[in-house]
């Protein structure tokens, strides 16, 4: 997963990384909260898989966790259920933007991807002159 790092150049802090935490956390409670409040005492086994789908995208989301892989499938599950069931086109269609801007933007810093494939700091040591190298028993 290095394409993480390859794709966002840092990953915000401060304000900006408190509102993708914020939108991060409104995409997985409507992702979710929208799936459950719909349940019928019958339900079919669609309904049963896409529950689980929600339920697994909406925990990556909150975690900050392959961010952009899960804001796409979250857009893509949001507009294909608004297509299969037009009732409710609105909401589908602003949690399914939520996941477009998340894919679009990234998770920010407090988030599970910048702790796995943020930037580090590497502290090189000082190279040893000459004079140390030729006093040295070992070389």
């Amino acid at each position: 997963m290095d394409s993480l790092r390859r794709l966002f150049s840092t990953f915000a802090q401060g304000l900006p990384g408190a509102g993708l935490l914020l939108l991060r956390l409104a995409a997985a409670t409507s992702l979710l909260l929208h799936q459950t409040s719909q349940r019928t005492v019958d339900v079919a086994v669609w309904q049963t898989v896409t529950l689980v789908v929600r339920t697994c995208l909406s925990t990556l989301l909150i975690a900050g966790l392959w961010t952009p892989i899960s804001g796409t499938l979250t857009a893509i599950l949001e507009l294909a259920t608004a297509f299969w069931r037009p009732s409710d086109v609105w909401s589908h269609g602003l949690v399914a933007s939520l996941g477009v801007a998340l894919a679009l933007l990234g998770p920010g810093a407090w988030s599970a991807d910048a702790w796995l494939f943020g930037w580090r700091r590497i502290e090189i040591p000082e190279r040893r002159s000459t004079s140390d190298r030729s006093s040295d028993p070992k070389r």
